[in-house]
């Protein structure tokens, strides 16, 4: 299946050190890729057919060291839609005036849900379905941006509908938090002080994050699969719902 990455900071933050190990993960996931950034309310989204490994466009990610509080990345293996650009995930929409982003790992059977004009799928993927619907539940049951505890209580009641259908791990922000859903396989670490080193486990690189990072910072990272070898990594269980905002989960 396909592999997700994300991360929320308390303070701006790049993401080029999990980004280089997690694209070397694409040689099994090679059916394209993508990431998007949030700034403020501005949104970086950069998406290609192309396997990461391979992608001109992840060598730009690679090089170019954006700074954001909320990151999500994902390498896909098709399960339903064909190998095409508007298949890539992350997939973005507008709802109450700010950028909503949505990346899929998993296979949905039989999600054919009734979607309105104002949120419909541009590819022919399960996953696009699934976020098309979530955005036109979450438009019905709010009349405008609610509290970050609000929208807990609200996808909590959406995702069960969807997850019945198969597997249905995901990651989703509006730039103020991240949520992550785990069906089967999705961790977590809290970078804090005290730093210290990391290495990661898909390439000989290291970084010590005490040379890199203030004390007040914070960065919550979230990967289908550990990214280094020597972090505590957190499992999260099947069925759960985690919120994360300025680097935490709330």
């Amino acid at each position: 299946m396909c592999q997700l990455l994300g991360m929320c900071c308390n303070q701006p933050t790049d993401i080029v050190f999990s980004f280089s190990g997690f694209a070397t993960r694409s040689s099994e996931h090679a059916d394209g890729f993508g990431i998007a950034f949030f700034e403020g309310k501005g949104l970086r989204h950069f998406v290609d057919h192309q396997a990461a490994e391979r992608s001109p466009v992840a060598d730009l990610v690679k090089r170019y060291p954006i700074r954001s509080k909320q990151v999500i990345a994902h390498i896909r293996k098709a399960t339903q839609g064909r190998v095409s650009l508007e298949n890539c995930h992350p997939f973005v929409r507008e709802l109450w005036g700010r950028y909503w982003v949505f990346a899929h790992n998993g296979n949905l059977v039989d999600f054919q849900p009734r979607l309105h004009a104002a949120f419909r799928p541009v590819g022919d993927t399960d996953s696009e379905r699934a976020f098309c619907w979530l955005m036109q539940e979450l438009a019905k049951a709010h009349a405008s941006m609610p509290r970050i505890e609000e929208l807990n209580a609200t996808l909590a009641e959406l995702v069960p509908q969807v997850a019945r259908h198969g597997t249905f791990n995901f990651m989703l922000s509006q730039g103020e938090a991240l949520w992550a859903h785990c069906s089967t396989h999705l961790h977590y670490l809290v970078r804090q002080h005290p730093f210290g080193e990391a290495r990661l486990q898909d390439q000989d690189l290291a970084v010590n994050f005490a040379d890199v990072a203030q004390d007040g910072d914070r960065v919550a990272v979230i990967a289908t699969q550990p990214l280094t070898l020597n972090e505590a990594w957190v499992p999260m269980q099947p069925g759960q719902l985690l919120a994360f905002r300025d680097g935490l989960p709330v």
